[in-house]
């Protein structure tokens, strides 16, 4: 009988990381555009209003689990000992530690999903603690529906972590499709035959189903590409013990960007009815440029850096270098682009119904305060993966928290700037920026944007001395970031002029007009500059076009 830990590797053939993040970005693009979407469907039906605020915060709630025992942590734990095992040819093995893996994530997500169904007036209470009458029972009701949704959703960023240790990049990443386009269906469905609070429940409904439809499309692929998986316990290999002591501190370093998040959630709750909302509008533009450049890029260095974990340091250094580059080369005109034509941005995507003038430019301001922190958002990334194929989980954990404290306490002192704060009979006034507002409306949600960007780039700091340490110089280059940045100002310029000429026109149009604008100018100019990066999108995207 043969040992499988002594079987010869049997590689397939690698995907270069570039045309792998290609996959992956894709797959996130189209995603991210339904996504889009999405938040159109809820602005044109909510605007900026109780359920609008209501649905922000019931999407969030439930998302701990998700995220904690989710893609980042799986990233951080199950798929870099995975990889390494299919890599080494142990296949058997690896079968072993995906189905142990599967059967503890199963058990867990049921346990707190129940249990979060169960203690849901609790659990309002603590984070939306601002939520009161209406708004707090219609708070409950969602969050008990949504609760196994985020059961489900666990699952399916294990098939996730499956997929991609197989190199199949694109499907995970476009399954959120089936997500975005149940709530989009059931909201539609319903509009004009139910009053908002009920048409907010049935969102709700169609956010459940989705979730089972974003793992289902997923399951008969991580079942075709590993048949040796076996539900088991895992207490007899040796890989799968690994994985959870790995996991531990994944889920402390998720767990405390989470208490970030939810931190954000409870100060937002203080606010103004409608702060949470647009905080939430602004978010999703933000983060597009964070899961289509940051996440790709990391996703599809992962599996390959885990394969690498015992080569030269110089290897793993290289990979890391070109990985921040390319995260760069996008995020630098995603940054310029939202601070100076967010506006145009904003009021083509949720122009609509309910959503006014007034809400276009608090979200914009909000967008611009998060994009402070952009570039060292997605970078962090990079150098987490980096210390994940390190084995390395516990200093990401560390300096997670520290972020999280910083983020906390300078949105809290910066958000008290614009807006003040009412909890019960106990009212903070508002300080040096409280008397700006948009058309009437306080302007708290930009003070906690801007310390969520304080907090990105001390994590960017951090983990990337402590990782230079260890591998070496891993910065993209001051002359690469001054190109990237003159180019961006270019496109800028020439997305201004199309919105001059496009004045009058539908925001959508005006929208589209200007980023496409905007898009070609930069990778002209970073051509004419000589980025690399700008000729190799260049030549991969003419020679698909080609095949095609």
């Amino acid at each position: 009988m043969t040992n499988d830990s002594t079987r010869s590797p049997a590689r397939k053939p690698a995907r270069s990381s570039r045309a792998a993040s290609l996959l992956v970005g894709t797959g996130i693009l189209l995603s991210r555009i339904v996504g889009l979407v999405r938040e159109r469907v809820v602005a044109t039906y909510f605007g900026a209003g109780l359920q609008a605020d209501v649905f922000s915060a019931g999407l969030r709630m439930p998302n701990v689990l998700q995220n904690l025992l989710g893609e980042g942590t799986l990233s951080a734990s199950f798929i870099p000992v995975y990889s390494e095992l299919l890599g080494q040819g142990r296949t058997r093995e690896a079968g072993r530690v995906a189905g142990a893996m599967f059967a503890l994530l199963l058990g867990i997500a049921g346990i707190i999903s129940l249990l979060g169904i169960v203690l849901a007036p609790v659990l309002v209470s603590v984070f939306t603690p601002g939520f009161e009458g209406q708004r707090r029972e219609l708070m409950i009701a969602v969050v008990r529906i949504l609760f196994p949704m985020t059961g489900v959703l666990v699952l399916s960023a294990w098939a996730l972590g499956i997929l991609n240790s197989h190199r199949q990049f694109f499907l995970p990443y476009f399954a959120p499709v089936l997500w975005n386009a149940a709530i989009i269906g059931a909201l539609v469905a319903f509009a004009g035959r139910v009053d908002l609070n009920s048409l907010l429940m049935a969102a709700a409904w169609g956010a459940l189903i989705g979730g089972f439809l974003q793992f289902a499309i997923q399951l008969p692929w991580v079942l075709r590409l590993d048949r040796e998986m076996r539900i088991n316990t895992g207490r007899d290999v040796p890989a799968f013990r690994e994985a959870v002591r790995n996991a531990g501190p994944a889920i402390m370093g998720r767990g405390v960007v989470q208490l970030s998040s939810y931190v954000d959630m409870v100060l937002a709750s203080l606010l103004a009815v409608g702060a949470l909302a647009r905080l939430r509008y602004a978010q999703t533009l933000y983060v597009l440029p964070v899961s289509l450049f940051g996440m790709s890029v990391a996703a599809a260095e992962l599996p390959e850096l885990a394969r690498e974990r015992n080569s030269a340091t110089e290897a793993l250094r290289e990979r890391t270098v070109a990985a921040v580059r390319r995260v760069a080369f996008f995020v630098v005109p995603s940054l310029i682009a939202f601070l100076l034509l967010g506006d145009v941005i904003v009021a083509g995507i949720y122009r609509a119904g309910e959503f006014h003038a007034a809400d276009v430019t608090i979200v914009w301001l909000t967008l611009g305060a998060y994009s402070l922190g952009l570039l060292a958002s997605t970078s962090t990334r990079i150098y987490q993966s980096a210390f994940f194929a390190l084995r390395d989980t516990k200093t990401p954990a560390r300096i997670a928290g520290l972020r999280v404290l910083v983020a906390a306490l300078g949105g809290a002192g910066l958000m008290l700037q614009f807006e003040p704060v009412s909890a019960g009979a106990v009212t903070l006034p508002a300080g040096v920026f409280g008397d700006v507002r948009v058309a009437g409306l306080p302007l708290g949600p930009v003070g906690l944007a801007l310390g969520a960007a304080v907090g990105a780039w001390l994590e960017w700091a951090l983990l990337k001395t402590r990782l230079q340490r260890r591998i070496g110089s891993i910065g993209a280059g001051a002359g690469q970031l001054v190109r990237m940045f003159a180019a961006a100002l270019l496109a800028a310029a020439a997305g201004y002029s199309v919105r001059l000429a496009a004045a009058g026109l539908h925001p959508l149009t005006v929208a589209a007009a200007v980023v496409a604008a905007f898009g070609l100018a930069y990778l002209a100019a970073a051509r004419a500059l000589g980025l690399a990066e700008a000729r190799a999108f260049v030549e991969s995207l003419w020679r698909r076009v080609r095949r095609g």
